[in-house]
């Protein structure tokens, strides 16, 4: 069986994991911070504000922000659920940018379109939340300039981007956007387990980030209201927070992680690069990278040309599970999703992302793939394709 994504462990993690256990702290201790700090060195940003997952960093993000009930936030519907519900949880309503043809990313021409209409009908949106979609990033210089003329603020889903590079720098260094969210679940480029991470530059946001992040808790004395002299206050909740910590753990695993991720991303590339090659004479249309970025390549995701296939992506994705290749879906659009359907939300409504649904399917895509998986992947492909 070859899964779709899978994480990479050496006994380095191990240790390190095991390092922690025997430690004082699990949870709430040194680890964290010095993991925080290793991705907000390697990304050039300011703060980093780690999570127990990427969901639970998004809804920080807007939650900082200040998303609330009225506001509208729009994002792209390639992209898992989370990317919308963060607003959702935040009392917000939501709306899709469809996505450009050959990155898969929103298009900055749909986005400014639809900010158009919106002006003229004062529904602007208050947050924008573009997706690095397979670690792809998005033209986020198109995006910022678009958020600077008609005032909304940007969070970047960089879920599936840490390592990866735009124009020259990297991803999460906040240059063209508020807030940049990672993912360290398994399958993703760097693991934690379950865990998640919010760059910025503004240290504002950073606090308001880690105060959301523990029950809306401080212990600074300057945040806190006064009481009365003679009792002990050595801690105040001012806002309605979560518990969406990260345990040390987990972020023990991820700072050992850390010292491979531009090993990782480079044999991503060289995967990819040999499925370019072994897949160019199948009927299918291969990842297109923009020459602004460099890919992080979380997935990589073939669109099979249909008139020539004469197949459903479904009949080949089920003809490849039958071999024991498992791949993937990356991803409905959100707004078909039943949930979002209840909203009035109707099929057709993003009409690329229709198209992309219709014929993308995810293949395998991780570091310990060897050659000869990757060409029995190939050759499954091609007897799926050509029964």
């Amino acid at each position: 069986m070859i899964n779709y994504g899978r994480q990479d462990i050496n006994q380095a993690d191990i240790d390190a994991v095991a390092e922690v256990l025997r430690s004082d702290f699990l949870t709430q201790g040194p680890v964290v911070p010095e993991f925080e700090r290793a991705v907000a060195s390697y990304c050039g940003a300011s703060h980093a504000v780690s999570a127990n997952s990427a969901t639970g960093a998004l809804h920080m993000a807007c939650l900082a922000l200040g998303v609330g009930k009225g506001d509208i936030v729009w994002t792209t519907p390639i992209t898992f659920v989370a990317s919308a519900n963060c607003a959702l949880y935040c009392g917000a309503e939501v709306d899709f940018v469809d996505i450009d043809p050959r990155t898969y990313g929103m298009s900055v021409d749909r986005l400014s379109e639809k900010l158009v209409q919106a002006k003229a009908t004062g529904r602007l949106p208050k947050l924008v939340i573009p997706v690095h979609l397979c670690g792809q990033p998005c033209d986020m210089a198109g995006i910022h300039a678009l958020a600077v003329k008609y005032g909304f603020r940007v969070v970047e889903d960089a879920s599936h981007a840490i390592g990866g590079r735009y124009k020259g720098e990297p991803i999460g260094n906040c240059r063209y956007s508020d807030i940049t969210v990672f993912s360290f679940h398994p399958v993703k480029i760097i693991t934690t387990g379950e865990g998640g991470m919010a760059l910025t530059n503004d240290d504002l946001l950073a606090k308001r980030l880690r105060l959301f992040r523990s029950h809306g808790i401080t212990s600074d004395p300057k945040e806190m209201d006064p009481r009365p002299a003679d009792e002990l206050w050595n801690y105040q909740q001012v806002e309605l927070g979560y518990n969406y910590r990260m345990t040390d753990i987990s972020a023990a695993l991820g700072l050992s992680q850390m010292k491979r991720l531009d090993e990782f991303v480079t044999r991503r590339h060289a995967i990819a690069k040999r499925y370019d090659e072994l897949l160019s004479s199948l009927p299918v249309i291969t990842p297109w990278q923009h020459p602004d970025g460099y890919s992080g390549l979380h997935l990589y995701v073939i669109r099979l040309k249909l008139y020539e296939v004469k197949k459903t992506n479904k009949q080949v994705f089920k003809s490849l599970h039958a071999a024991a290749i498992l791949a993937n879906l990356h991803y409905i659009p959100v707004y078909r999703q039943p949930y979002f359907e209840k909203m009035g939300f109707k099929a057709g409504y993003c009409k690329e992302a229709e198209a992309y649904f219709a014929d993308v399917l995810t293949i395998p895509m991780y570091p310990g793939l060897t050659d000869s998986e990757q060409d029995l992947v190939v050759a499954e492909l091609r007897a799926a394709i050509e029964a």
